[in-house]
């Protein structure tokens, strides 16, 4: 069988509560690895922990001050980059063709992933919006995209 690896890169999310919620549903998903960037906070830090529930424990984690460096490192491992970004020319994340190993990338709240992170992204994927929001909260957002790629993972396990 093939690796069906999943990671997680968050890159330059301000909100402690963001990261905890990343770990906790990143933990309900079977995430391999979080990586995380920039200014995004770390453990131990009580307001992680108050959303992630103890996920910060259980979830192997790295903090790397350079994303960029991060994914140069997987896509030589042959992991799939996607990030998860609000533009509307972006592939919509259910029809999104994902291959495993994949890194799923989540970026700042409102600036989104760097520029240079997404030029070496393999696929760049959205949710579509319906209101007069423009996009989801990150940690939201992530546990939309990461529970497709998770189904996806499933049906080539044949796990229900």
């Amino acid at each position: 069988m093939s690796d069906l690896t999943i990671y997680t890169l968050v890159e330059n999310v301000r909100s402690l509560h963001n990261v905890g919620s990343i770990f906790r549903t990143a933990d309900g998903a079977g995430v391999a690895k979080i990586f995380l960037c920039g200014i995004t906070g770390k453990p131990p830090h009580r307001d992680i922990r108050k959303a992630a529930l103890g996920a910060e424990e259980a979830v192997p984690w790295e903090y790397r001050p350079d994303s960029l460096e991060v994914v140069k490192q997987l896509k030589q491992q042959n992991v799939q980059i996607v990030a998860l970004e609000a533009k509307a020319e972006n592939l919509s994340y259910d029809e999104a063709p994902y291959r495993f190993p994949l890194c799923l990338v989540v970026g700042h709240e409102l600036r989104g992933v760097s520029a240079h992170v997404l030029q070496k992204a393999e696929l760049a994927v959205g949710i579509p919006m319906r209101g007069i929001k423009s996009s989801l909260n990150v940690a939201v957002a992530y546990g939309v995209a990461l529970y497709e790629i998770t189904k996806r993972r499933n049906q080539i396990q044949g796990i229900g």
